[in-house]
């Protein structure tokens, strides 16, 4: 590595810092004041690339256009979040993070529909920004003019933000409310004026930082949760509401990405490291470490309480099953039983979907209703199973040994993870558990000599005497049954009720004798076991697997999953699989614009039935029998 390479790759990731800066500034703004997890601020940095393009098309080229073009792009971003923010995110307030975290996550698939209906789907290079088009000589290497330029960029929104914060009545009303926001409405602070304005405001900073790439990176589709998750961990790394620490995080995160591959391969010991490859996971390799030393990051201050206000269900277990219950669930477990009597076979390919998806789905409920762990990582239990019984199969093991090291193997990483992730709580979990994942996905994606890389694994299939459609189906049944009947009883056991307790309240568990960490990682551990078990199912049932089985999409499915069927109730999981999966699979065979259909039903749910279908039935049925 000669220094000339190494300054090249520093101001690239300088370059880099200040555009991811700029989305994370927002995204810290936001949440701070209103503690909005807003998962489609990622959208909101798309459209700013999207407009910033058509706006360059219409006004035409020059400078005066480009640049007008990048401040018209900003400010109709932030028109956007501010309707989105009235519309929508203001009526969620004080719902927990799991329904701001679906509604806004429904909302990304609404948008990038929307997008790809108005721009269709070829990706859009924009112009190159005139004055800045050219390069300079840095030690032998051209460095371009506007890399330059957005390295300047940074600092200075920094010094703008910062003195917007402590210098201005705005300011220091955004400070109150972030740290009171009781106090602040005490006060007579119009809130609901405030919050439009700092999402807004936020919006913007997405809008900005979209049409400033465009001269770096086409507008394209696949903008939006790379994006976002980059954001969030530059947030959290930070310390969340803190606008210097997302300023020092972007920097730390981009630097070591520069830093990755400035070294190119280094051998040591007769081991060669490939450093470039890190840079898929470097971010969230930093994430998890500097969580473990400063569990509220860089420069976040402890939480105080939370300002959620929990619905009365997600205070409660899977209530016991009654006669009536299992009465149910015997006759539509004789049902789906019947289900290969069917001419149509794909009625059993969808069926044997479903059910994989109730058990993943089920597992993440235990962690979220039981164990009030948040997970936005979940998928990495669920492919870490699938991918340890597909390398366990192809390394000469029968299928059933193979079948049986899935929820070994997911176990394994559950334990291993979990043991950082429950130190920490709320946002801070979820974060991390995204952290491992995302590394989780990376091993996947880049170890090819084991995991076949980006192509994955193929020719997992079952043996002869259970390779039949029917015969798989009918395995796949039985283990989701088993699995979602122990999950229940799990809920109930004198263990349950210890993790309800710590829940809670964790003093007084503590107080009572409960190890409150302890039981939370058994829990958690828990969680990965049974989402490993589904995991190894999935494998043999596609006869393949890719490393978008531990992806972000998977894991935010599984938590759509369990709003749409209840976090508690009793047939929730099966609900909300079938649910999603059915109208998933229903919409894409009707249209090319299915997400946004989902998308619009999953706001549906979560305005209309924040507890899901299977939570609104339970009532129902409740209200009856008093």
């Amino acid at each position: 590595m000669t220094l000339a390479s190494f300054l090249l790759q520093l101001l690239n990731g300088l370059s880099s810092a200040s555009a991811l800066f700029l989305v994370a500034a927002g995204l810290t703004l936001i949440f701070g004041v209103s503690r909005i997890v807003n998962f489609a601020h990622g959208s909101l940095f798309m459209l700013g690339a999207y407009l910033a393009y058509a706006a360059g098309e219409f006004l035409g080229r020059g400078a005066a256009s480009f640049w007008l073009g990048v401040l018209a792009a900003a400010v109709v971003v932030a028109l956007l979040g501010a309707l989105i923010e009235v519309l929508l995110l203001k009526r969620l307030y004080a719902a927990p993070e799991l329904l701001q975290l679906t509604a806004t996550f429904a909302l990304v698939l609404i948008v990038r529909d929307a997008v790809l209906g108005i721009f269709g789907a070829t990706d859009l290079l924009g112009p190159r920004a005139p004055g800045l088009d050219g390069t300079v000589r840095i030690l032998d290497h051209l460095v371009p003019q506007y890399d330059l330029f957005l390295i300047a960029v940074g600092p200075l929104v920094l010094i703008g933000l910062t003195l917007l914060v402590t210098r201005t009545r705005f300011g220091v009303v955004i400070r109150a409310a972030s740290e009171n926001r009781t106090l602040t409405a005490a006060l007579g602070i119009d809130q609901t004026r405030l919050f439009t304005l700092v999402f807004a405001l936020g919006a913007f900073l997405a809008g900005l930082a979209g049409a400033l790439q465009l001269p770096r990176e086409p507008a394209n589709l696949g903008m939006d949760l790379p994006t976002v998750a980059d954001a969030f961990v530059v947030t959290v790394v930070g310390g969340l509401g803190s606008i210097p620490g997302a300023f020092l995080a972007a920097l730390l995160i981009s630097l070591t990405k520069a830093l990755c591959i400035a070294l190119g391969t280094v051998e040591v010991f007769g081991v060669a490291f490939a450093f470039p490859k890190l840079t898929l996971v470097a971010e969230f390799a930093v994430m998890a470490i500097v969580l473990a030393i400063k569990p509220h990051g860089l420069l976040g201050q402890p939480a105080g309480a939370p300002i959620t206000t929990p619905l009365p269900e997600q205070r409660e277990l899977v209530r016991a099953p009654s006669r009536i219950d299992a009465r149910i669930a015997l006759a539509l477990l004789a049902v789906l039983a019947l289900l290969p009597l069917l001419p149509d076979e794909y009625v059993v390919v969808l069926a044997t979907d479903i059910l994989v998806a109730a058990l993943f789905a089920a597992s993440l409920g235990f962690l979220l209703g039981a164990g009030g762990m948040t997970s936005f990582g979940h998928a990495a239990y669920f492919g870490v199973g699938a991918y340890v019984a597909a390398i366990a199969f192809k390394a000469g093991a029968p299928m059933p040994l193979a079948f049986l090291l899935a929820p070994a193997g997911a176990l394994v990483a559950a334990i291993v993870f979990g043991w950082f992730c429950v130190r920490l709580s709320g946002v801070y979990l979820a974060m991390l558990t995204l952290a491992f994942a995302q590394i989780a996905w990376s091993i996947a994606f880049q170890w090819d000599s084991v995991t076949g890389g980006s192509n994955g694994l193929v020719g997992l299939w079952p043996p002869e005497w259970l390779a039949a459609r029917d015969r798989y189906y009918l395995f796949t049944l039985a283990v989701t049954a088993l699995g979602l009947v122990a999950l229940v009883r799990l809920t109930r056991s004198p263990f349950g009720f210890a993790l309800r307790g710590v829940r809670d309240s964790p003093l007084r568990a503590a107080a009572l004798g409960i190890d409150v960490r302890r039981t939370q990682w058994r829990g958690f551990a828990l969680a990965g076991l049974f989402a490993g078990i589904a995991g190894g199912v999935y494998a043999f049932s596609k006869g393949s697997i890719s490393p978008e089985t531990l992806a972000i999409p998977r894991s935010v499915d599984a938590l759509v999953m369990v709003l749409l069927g209840g976090l508690n109730a009793l047939f929730g999981p099966l609900l909300g699989a079938a649910a999603f999966t059915w109208l998933a699979d229903t919409l894409a065979r009707v249209t090319d614009y299915w997400r946004a259909l989902l998308g619009v039903l999953i706001l549906l749910i979560v305005l209309v039935f924040p507890m899901g279908v299977g939570g609104a039935v339970s009532r129902l049925a409740a209200r009856r029998n008093v």
